[in-house]
């Protein structure tokens, strides 16, 4: 997908990686965490998240699961420093109204750059402290302006933005028109409940002329589950399993 330009700057290439249920669930009701890929899985993660200037995840991941979303693999963090660059990716959490807890994971493990993104309903003190921990990125009024968020992630070099989650980030990227790739792992299990977060929570869709299309480029098996790799916007024979 062609990103849209700020002056001379491009917005950076965005992967959206996920992990889902049979059914497509990402966790239980009640956030809770479930190990739905293993080994082979978190490897490919690990070196997806290596490749990548920087990482992005919502506020609610950040809440329920406390990420550090550093680069767990030695091998992989060698890698990075063999390119001149810090062995975890720039990790930003979208953030509107300023509620990540100042003990974070993400704000705390492992060297690299963080960055906050609020909104203008965020309280004045409270991003001030945050300016403490990490860089403050002010984009949006009542919510965090995406495209205004990737337009300044642009400015500040970094060309290739992987997301985790959660669905309402996924969501609204998708809304944005700004993903260009999806991996989705699917596994071997059922989590169940009607309200159960899935990879695009959020507001949806409501005119099938609004989907946002894919193509399938790659397809295989990993252990007890599958790897469906997407691109969007991309005319391609299907891939075959």
């Amino acid at each position: 997908m062609r990103k849209k330009e700020k002056g001379t700057v491009m917005r950076p290439y965005v992967v959206v990686n996920v992990a889902m249920s049979a059914d497509g669930k990402l966790s239980t009701v009640e956030r809770r965490q479930v190990k739905i890929s293993g080994e082979q899985d978190f490897l490919r993660v690990d070196r997806l998240k290596a490749e990548s200037d920087a990482i992005m995840v919502g506020i609610g991941t950040v809440l329920a699961d406390d990420p550090s979303l550093t680069v767990k693999r030695e091998e992989c963090r060698e890698e990075r420093r063999r390119r001149g660059v810090d062995e975890n990716p720039v990790r930003v959490v979208v953030d509107s109204t300023g509620r990540i807890p100042l003990n974070a994971s993400i704000l705390h493990k492992g060297t690299g750059r963080r960055i906050v993104a609020v909104s203008l309903k965020a309280d004045a003190g409270r991003v001030a402290v945050l300016k403490q921990h990490a860089t403050v990125v002010i984009a949006g009024v009542d919510e965090v302006d995406l495209p205004a968020l990737l337009d300044e992630l642009g400015t500040m070099g970094i060309q290739r933005l992987m997301v985790e989650g959660g669905g309402t980030l996924i969501g609204g990227l998708f809304r944005s028109g700004l993903v260009d790739e999806l991996y989705t792992f699917i596994g071997n299990i059922i989590i169940g409940g009607k309200d159960a977060p899935t990879p695009t929570d959020g507001t949806g869709f409501f005119k099938e002329s609004e989907f946002t299309k894919l193509t399938l480029t790659e397809a295989h098996r990993i252990e007890a589950g599958i790897l469906l790799h997407w691109h969007v916007g991309r005319e391609e024979k299907p891939a075959s399993l």
